[in-house]
């Protein structure tokens, strides 16, 4: 164990870089509280989403991190806004109406549309807390509603009275002139409507600890600050929030990051220590848009893990978290096959390279054994040639390649297996565009067929990558123009496979036949 801390206080691996920096934070004295406090936070107003996930999992793979290189405990907290007004009504839910009718009002006290649950906040929160149990993550769920109403908050709103306009000041720097007449850190809820008012505040009385409004009747309020009757504004919230719990480390978005001032400097007034912070780049559309819940133009969790593991999900999201990434169905083959091959490498690697292996901080060092004989960018091809819709077509062939692997012992290659045919369903067979070739590819592909029925070796794919070589070597310049020509005649595709792997997968004499069909244009006539 020693040697593995040593090792992970040097490694470059960006999980142990976050950890090494948060680990300074209490190089003199441990935390009085005696954990390190790790949050992230969820706006409930709508389902979890690809970037919740990744979210909770790279701060997971922090804390672990951390946990490998301290022997100081460690605690995990998903904190609900659910006390924020619901400001406009999802369009994917029923009961509109009923739901209009509760607009500004907090999620937690708006019908549950459902027939769920207590609240409609209630239901996106069991919705919260079911999404991150069904990947296993460890976490303690935190209410915005029960920390406001429990007193847990009181001392920091109070603190926020006494010091409002040190607070008001930053906020003030941020604000445009005509928010600034307006503004206040302080969102009364209206005790008769329940609605979250933004309303200018006619006076704060610190040594009360209450607050003075009008309402939009003109009616004039005083409300504590304290036991509920009083949000903070989100930005406000966030500092506070930070001093209120004693947080130690949070990720946020790029989106922001220009923020982080503001909430360093109010979690300051409020007397407490900023956490450590990690700023991670957006994801983007196939357009290279920033991915949106409201535009709904990304790729959703169940998307994903339609076509791919979870695991492969979680490499995506270890990869590069400070560069911005295309996030579309094309980047998921990519992930799943470049999963594995870390999966496989890993039992062979020094401590030192396991360390900086993605899959060791996917899975906390107890790293799974890979079972993939087949890679998913091959399953695909597979399905593709075979016009598969049901994996046990894929499994007829995966046999004959490996007679050893079954759907029993091989789980990970079975459920490959099915994600690779729903993957061609929906992506590959509505894109295929075969081609006739030309006189000088059709002399190729020929000369590959009677190679290929002469064959009496083992279907060993490297022995037939030179066969398929020996085809191009002489007739092709630059050779990659007779692979194009490969995967554009007999699959459909500008891309494809090593193909003396795939005639291996696939088996020798059916591959002569394949490309006897589409030397007879068979697959232009099913186009």
């Amino acid at each position: 164990m020693s040697e593995i801390r040593d090792l992970a206080m040097k490694s470059k691996a960006w999980p142990f870089e976050e950890a090494r920096r948060l680990l300074k934070r209490y190089e003199k004295a441990p935390p009085e509280k005696g954990f390190v406090l790790f949050e992230t936070g969820y706006g409930p107003s709508g389902l979890p989403h690809i970037g919740t996930f990744g979210e909770v999992m790279r701060t997971t793979m922090i804390r672990h991190a951390f946990e490998t290189i301290s022997d100081i405990p460690t605690r995990l907290i998903c904190f609900s806004d659910d006390l924020d007004g619901m400001r406009k009504v999802p369009d994917n839910v029923p009961q509109q109406d009923m739901l209009y009718e509760n607009l500004q009002r907090p999620l937690t006290s708006v019908p549950d549309p459902f027939g769920e649950f207590e609240s409609f906040g209630h239901h996106n929160n069991a919705m919260l807390r079911r999404f991150l149990d069904t990947f296993g993550f460890e976490y303690e769920f935190f209410s915005a509603t029960d920390f406001y109403a429990s007193g847990q908050f009181d001392e920091v709103l109070k603190r926020a009275a006494e010091r409002y306009d040190e607070i008001m000041k930053i906020m003030m720097a941020s604000l445009r002139e005509e928010r600034q007449q307006t503004y206040s850190i302080f969102l009364p809820i209206h005790p008769e409507t329940g609605r979250v008012l933004y309303v200018p505040i006619k006076e704060v009385n610190a040594k009360a600890g209450t607050i003075t409004f009008d309402d939009e009747d003109g009616r004039e309020w005083t409300l504590p600050v304290t036991g509920g009757n009083v949000k903070l504004q989100w930005k406000p919230d966030f500092g506070a929030r930070w001093a209120a719990l004693d947080v130690d480390f949070e990720m946020y978005g790029k989106d922001h990051s220009s923020n982080t001032p503001i909430y360093d400097g109010i979690c300051k007034v409020l007397g407490g220590r900023p956490p450590e912070h990690f700023v991670y780049e957006l994801f983007l559309d196939d357009k290279g848009e920033k991915i949106s819940k409201s535009k709904g133009n990304g790729l959703t969790i169940d998307e994903w893990l339609t076509y791919a593991s979870t695991e492969s999900l979680a490499y995506f999201m270890y990869q590069k978290p400070k560069t911005a990434k295309r996030m579309f169905f094309d980047v998921i083959p990519r992930a799943m096959d470049e999963y594995h091959q870390q999966l496989a490498a890993y039992p062979g690697q020094s401590i030192e390279q396991k360390l900086a292996n993605p899959v060791h901080h996917i899975h906390n060092g107890d790293v799974p054994e890979s079972r993939m004989v087949v890679t998913y960018s091959m399953l695909l091809n597979l399905a593709s040639v075979a016009s598969a819709h049901d994996k046990a077509v894929l499994w007829g062939f995966i046999r004959n390649y490996a007679p050893e692997a079954s759907p029993e012992t091989h789980p990970d290659l079975d459920a490959a297996a099915g994600y690779a045919v729903k993957y061609y369903e929906d992506f590959v067979a509505p894109m295929r565009q075969y081609r006739l070739p030309s006189d000088l590819e059709r002399a190729a592909l020929t000369d590959l067929r009677d190679r290929l029925l002469a064959w009496e070796g083992p279907a060993d794919g490297e022995a037939l990558q030179g066969e398929v070589f020996a085809c191009g070597r002489e007739r092709f310049e630059p050779m990659r123009d007779w692979f194009k020509a490969l995967y554009q005649v007999l699959l459909g595709a500008d891309q494809g496979p090593r193909f003396g792997s795939f005639i291996a997968l696939y088996g020798v004499k059916e591959t002569a036949v394949l490309i006897d069909k589409a030397l007879a244009g068979e697959f232009l006539a099913e186009n």
